[in-house]
This record gives structure tokens, C-alpha cells and sequence, in this order.
């Protein structure tokens, strides 16, 4: 208990107890409840200074949580970007080195984003340059694949086309040979039958009795199934696509019609001894871009290497012709 206070009184000569007034009580009061909220404040301020509160202790752990999840998530991005890599160099060296296809430049698969700040409104945290550092490494990885994903694309459609040049380009024999027994004459400067003297012979003979099945050489539409009395008698054109035809000669008759639209191997006619000819045979001619070329260096599909050779060397021989 407080003591009480005392006051010298001149006039009586005696001590006499003070006594406080109202305004003196009430600033005595505040200054009790001042002094307490100092030394609540300091306290306070000391414990949140050296121990965390509730939530801080909860979100630091949180933020403990989203590093490893960007160091995970890293990870990952390395991965992927390593597997993108492969790709690329699988598509830059031999899917198109297989279609004959220029690489994608590096330029266009390295290159970044131009223009403003696309990371600004991620500035200013305590994570600030990890999360940018992520977020620009998925943004590369995502138009890497968008650009590898058009890449895959133009080899699909490369491929097909490439499936129909191949199916398209003449590359079997047009009349059934396993012997090779009828291959009478072939491309270059031969004796005429009817005017013996040496002229050039355009295409390859194949001898085979009236009848026999001829067989388309590669897919295409017919162009022309005509009948030509001072040369080829009853012939088909094959349109192929690619700048390649080819011609079927002194047929006994038809079995197509012009426009049709045929595959490798179908039968288109069948041998004779029309036009201007000396027995039963086809006349077959390959043409590329307009020009007639040896047909023997289309037989790919359907003769084993020592097949191939025996038809050079009897293609080659200095023979008649049959047309």
C-alpha cells in the first residue's frame, strides 16, 4: 500500500497530509495505464522479434514447401527439355535427311519472346527470380514443342507424300517374266525390223503370246487408250504424277478406259500385234519430265539383284527390235 504524503503548512507550523485533487488522480491513473502499455508494447515486440507466431510459422513452412516444388518441378523441365533435345536432333538428322528436307534452323528453335516484360508482375517477392527463372523455362520448352510439333507435321505429310511418289514412280516389269525369257530388245540404237537399218529404239520388247495380261507399272490415271495405225496400234499413257508416264504398245485390246484411275499391278491390256510390228510383243516406254529414258533402270520392285543384271546385260545386246 502506498504511503501517504505529507505537506509543511507555514501558517500552523504543521505537517499536514496531502491530499490529491481530481485532475492530479486522473493524470496519476493514465500514467499507471501508460507505463503498462510501454512495457506491454516492448514485450510484445521482443517475443514476435525472437519467436514466430502461429502464422508465420505456417507460412514459412509453406514457402519451405513451394521451394521444393520448384526445385522438383526443375527437375522435371530438365528432363523434358533433354528428351526434347533427342527429338530434334532425330528430326533435324535423319527424318529429314530421309525426305531430303532442309533442318530447322537454330535460330528459330532457340529463340526467345521479344517485346515488353513478360515477367514483370512477378517481380518484387522474396522468390521473385526462382519463379521468373522457372516460368521462362517453361515458356521455351512449350514453344520448342509447338515448334518441334509442326516439324513432326511436315515429315507426316512428307511421308505420305513420299508413300504415293513411291507407289506412283514405274517399278515392276509390265509383263509376267520370271525367266526373263521375253525380253526380245531394249532402249538404245537397234536394227529396224522392216527398214534394217539402225535407228533408236525408245523403249523396251517383251515378247509374250497374244493375250498375254499387261500390268500397269506404277499408280496413276490413264491418259490416253488410243489406236495408232502408222505406229503403236491400240496403246495406253499413263499419267503417274511426278513427271512420269508410261506406254504400252501394240495391244490386242483394252482394259481400261481413259480418265480411270489404277494402282501398280492392275491389268490394263493385253498383248497383240497391232500397229506397226512384227509378232505378238508390248512396246512399254518410260518417260520422265517429257523425256523417254531406259526402262531398265525401273525394274526395282519385282527382280533380285541377279535378276537385274541378266536384264541389263540382255537389254543391252545390239539386237532387232520387234517394232
Amino acid at each position: 500500500m502506498s504511503k501517504a504524503k505529507y505537506k509543511y503548512n507555514p501558517k500552523t507550523l504543521t505537517y499536514e497530509k496531502a491530499e490529491l485533487s481530481f485532475f492530479g488522480k486522473v493524470l496519476k491513473f493514465f500514467s499507471y495505464i501508460g507505463t503498462g502499455l510501454v512495457f506491454a508494447v516492448v514485450f510484445i515486440a521482443l517475443f514476435f522479434t525472437l519467436f514466430d507466431s502461429p502464422k508465420e510459422k505456417r507460412l514459412k513452412r509453406e514457402n519451405e514447401q513451394l521451394k521444393l516444388q520448384y526445385s522438383i518441378l526443375n527437375n522435371r523441365i530438365e528432363q523434358l527439355d533433354n528428351v526434347l533435345a533427342n527429338i530434334e536432333q532425330r528430326d533435324d538428322n535423319i527424318y529429314r535427311v530421309i525426305f531430303e528436307a532442309e533442318p530447322i534452323p537454330d535460330n528459330i528453335r532457340e529463340a526467345g519472346f521479344g517485346g515488353a516484360n513478360r515477367y514483370e508482375d512477378l517481380e518484387g517477392f522474396n522468390n521473385s527470380e526462382l519463379v521468373i527463372e522457372t516460368t521462362k523455362r517453361l515458356d521455351k520448352l512449350a514453344k520448342q514443342m509447338y515448334i518441334q510439333s509442326k516439324s513432326l507435321d511436315d515429315v507426316y505429310n512428307m511421308a505420305r507424300k513420299k508413300e504415293r511418289l513411291l507407289a506412283s514412280i514405274p517399278a515392276i516389269m509390265p509383263v509376267a517374266n520370271e525367266n526373263l525369257t521375253h525380253v526380245a530388245s531394249g532402249y538404245g540404237m537397234r536394227f529396224h525390223p522392216i527398214l534394217k537399218i539402225r535407228l533408236m529404239h525408245t523403249g523396251m520388247d517383251f515378247t509374250a503370246p497374244t493375250g498375254t495380261e499387261v500390268h500397269v507399272t506404277g499408280d496413276g490415271v490413264v491418259e490416253e487408250a488410243s489406236y495408232n495405225g502408222g505406229g503403236y496400234g491400240k496403246h495406253i499413257v499413263v499419267d503417274h504424277g511426278y513427271g512420269y508416264k508410261t506406254l504400252y504398245a501394240h495391244l490386242n485390246d483394252y482394259n481400261v478406259r481413259v480418265g480411270q484411275k489404277i494402282k501398280r499391278g492392275d491389268v490394263i491390256g493385253f498383248v497383240g500385234n497391232t500397229g506397226r510390228s512384227t509378232g505378238p510383243h508390248l512396246h512399254y516406254e518410260v518417260i520422265k519430265d517429257e523425256k523417254k529414258v531406259n526402262p531398265v533402270n525401273y525394274y526395282s520392285n519385282d527382280l533380285t539383284p541377279n535378276e537385274y543384271d541378266r536384264m541389263i546385260e540382255i537389254s543391252s545386246q545390239t539386237n532387232q527390235s520387234f517394232d
